[in-house]
């Protein structure tokens, strides 16, 4: 078994660092375009090795794709974060270039690897990747879902003072503002977490989690990188343990929820083979709109995609 990283950053690093530690291939590389990045960062998690008690070999490349061939899972973690001045359309235009060029190499030396899109734009950059690859959109997805769930759990266990382990959540829609967190699909312990907090103290969680993002920015002037990381390396553990868990995943709709040709986040059964099912919940009315209107952001941000394609 082996797996590839691509960007050496924060996320990049971090998700390295988590599938050695968990030994979920014999190989993990990871590669970035800037010289040593990788190397340094690889070697420093290779030495913990013999602290934390584990025999996956960690290796760092720079831009040298050849060193990935025959990798079964590949996360891609590359791209910009937004800076001041640049618009929504540059993000995209910028982020989506760096994308299909680590995609093409990726698929060029593994044509077998199911492909784990990190980069933002999210969802656009996943269908991205899975437009450059033309792989089955099984085998093409974007991680999103974990990391806004695991956010979610983590500020109901604050409220609730009880272990995030206990709590069991569910969430649809877009990566960002967006997203649509489930309070009816939420549990403690099999109890409706309606049962356990007011609607107020609830309501205020759910748009917290809306804006986890936002919020880690702001207190430290950059994106997050422990979460989202150990984020992408569950969705690995799970595919090359086939483990088939239910995770919400950022996947290519053909029909499920009503929707067609657009990357959103749903609950997939993920396994050995990538996507193995869509889950389709029985959604209210209530929640079928605030799909269908997130559904509306994701696609708007997937036409400006489109647009540059036709250039």
């Amino acid at each position: 078994m082996k797996i590839t990283v691509v960007g050496a950053g924060n996320v990049g690093a971090t998700c390295a660092n988590v599938i050695a530690q968990k030994e979920l291939a014999k190989e993990v590389i990871l590669l970035d375009i800037k010289e040593g990045i990788a190397e340094g960062k690889s070697l420093d998690i290779w030495q913990t090795s013999g602290i934390n008690n584990y025999d996956t070999r960690v290796a760092g490349v720079t831009n040298d794709y050849s060193r990935t061939a025959g990798s079964d899972v590949v996360v891609i973690t590359s791209g910009l974060p937004r800076k001041p001045g640049m618009s929504r359309d540059d993000l995209i235009s910028t982020n989506a270039a760096i994308v299909k060029s680590v995609t093409e190499n990726v698929v060029k030396h593994s044509p077998d690897a199911i492909i784990i899109v990190v980069s933002n734009p999210l969802d656009v950059m996943t269908y991205c990747a899975y437009l450059t690859s033309k792989l089955p959109s099984s085998k093409v997805m974007g991680m999103a879902g974990i990391l806004d769930t695991a956010r979610y759990r983590a500020f109901l266990a604050e409220a609730l003072d009880c272990s995030p382990k206990d709590i069991s959540a569910m969430l649809l829609g877009g990566h960002g503002d967006t997203m649509v967190p489930l309070p009816r699909y939420t549990t403690v312990s099999g109890i409706p977490v309606n049962e356990l907090i007011d609607d107020e103290k609830l309501n205020a969680i759910v748009e917290r989690t809306k804006k986890g993002g936002g919020e880690l920015v702001a207190l430290m002037g950059t994106s997050a990188w422990y979460a989202p990381g150990a984020a992408a390396a569950q969705m690995v553990e799970s595919i090359v343990r086939d483990q088939k868990r239910i995770f919400p995943v950022c996947a290519w709709l053909t029909g499920e929820y009503g929707m067609n040709d657009i990357y959103l986040g749903v609950p997939v059964v993920l396994g050995k083979n990538g996507i193995e099912k869509i889950i389709e919940l029985k959604l209210n009315d209530v929640e079928m709109t605030l799909l269908k209107d997130s559904a509306k952001s994701v696609k708007e941000v997937m036409g400006v995609l489109d647009e540059i394609n036709k250039k």
